[in-house]
Order: C-alpha cells, then structure tokens, then sequence
C-alpha cells in the first residue's frame, strides 16, 4: 500500500473514530461500547498498514477524544484501555508463545484497571461506599480484586472478539476493501 492510501486510511478511520466517539454525547449509554468498537476500527489499520500507523491514528484519536468529545469517560476508556489494546495484542501475539502472550496481555489490563480505579479514587475524589450494598461484607480492599476478576472475564471476551474479527477481515472482507485501497 502506498503512503498517500495509508495516509487516506488512517484519516478515515480517524474521523469514523471521532465521530463515533461524539455519538456518545447523544447515546450516553453507548459510553463504553463505541471506545471498544473504535478500537475494533484498529485492527484495520494494523493489517494494512502497519503498527506505527495504528499508533499514530490511536494517538490522534486519543487526543482529539479527550478534546472534543463531551463524554470524558468515553474518551478516557478509549485512551487508557480500547485504543492501545489491539495494537498491543498485535505485537505480544507476533513476538511471544500463545501461553505467555496471555499472560502478559493479562497483567497488562488488571495494571491498567486497578492503577485506573486508584487514580480515580485518590485524585478524582471517587468515593466506593456505593458499591457497598452488593454484600454486607464488601469492603474497600475486595474492590481491585473484584476489578481484576471481572476485568479478565471482558477481556478475554474482548480478545476473542477482536481475534474473530481479525481472521474474518483477513479471509473475507480484505479482497472487497484492496479494490478501493492500492
């Protein structure tokens, strides 16, 4: 692919980002999807052009959502989790066995989410004691285990999906999408 096409791609792809991503200021309750399928969007970008072109579009895109876009918690989620992580995913996979690839995949989303959940407690001034009704025994302390448990459970959903979609783009769409971009 030439860099004009990759060029083109990477704007496209940018600006369906962003406009997805200021979609969640009419559809609040889509805060947490649209990041996720804009990091889908990635996937595009890592197959054809390459991972340095996924992360200057995932920087653009991360930078333009915590700019432009009302809903902050879409744009953070984009940042700090669904955007990076399938290029990550890209890169851990090519260069580690598939046992290791998991666990560090692993180790970096419970790093992500409980360093988030500290950060928002400590400088945000987010208060847990609402998430104490679930049990009378919750306390402060079983919060980032909690996170970490089902914080894999998405992911590893998450990863699967993003797997699926990478073979399905690769064995079907690929051929349709090389005619509009030489």
């Amino acid at each position: 692919m030439k860099n004009t096409s990759k060029t083109a791609l990477g704007a496209i792809i940018t600006g369906l980002s962003v406009a997805l991503m200021l979609s969640t200021a009419v559809i609040p309750f889509l805060s947490y999807a649209v990041p996720a399928i804009c990091g889908v969007l990635i996937i595009l970008i890592i197959t054809e052009c390459d991972k340095k072109w996924a992360l200057l579009v995932y920087a653009c895109v991360s930078i333009l959502s915590l700019l432009i876009v009302p809903d902050k918690s879409a744009g953070l989620s984009y940042t700090c989790i669904f955007g990076y992580y399938p290029i990550i995913k890209a890169v851990l996979e090519n260069k580690l066995p598939d046992w290791l690839s998991w666990v560090t995949k692993l180790l970096i989303t419970d790093i992500v989410l409980i360093t988030g959940y500290y950060v928002s407690l400590h400088f945000f001034g987010i208060d847990t004691d609402g998430l104490e009704w679930i049990t009378p025994y919750l306390t402060k302390w079983y919060i980032p285990v909690i996170i970490t448990i089902f914080g894999c459970i998405f992911f590893w959903m998450y990863d699967s999906v993003l797997t699926r979609l990478t073979i399905i783009y690769k064995h079907k769409w690929r051929k349709v999408f090389k005619k509009y971009f030489k």
